[in-house]
């Protein structure tokens, strides 16, 4: 597991062992998954567990200015 980025207190995170499509795990009070190339090119919401709504706008907000580096990020991790 590698923490790539941290904003709003949550935690952007790639799994070493996880499975396409390029995704991030944002971890707060809850969890959520977010695929960075939606259907439209833009990341969407895939999973949320316990997570407020407050911290899945924000979580959605940094993946959306944060795409290419995490799409960046991905790739180094999983080739």
């Amino acid at each position: 597991m590698v923490t790539v980025h941290r904003a709003h207190g949550l935690r952007f995170i790639i799994f070493v062992d996880d499975h396409a499509p390029a995704h991030v795990h944002v971890f707060g009070d809850g969890h959520a998954k977010i695929n960075l190339l939606g259907a439209d090119g833009r990341p969407e919401i895939v999973t949320i567990e316990g997570m407020k709504r407050g911290d899945v706008r924000r979580a959605m907000q940094v993946v959306m200015e944060e795409q290419k580096g995490l799409l960046a990020r991905w790739s180094e991790i999983h080739g």
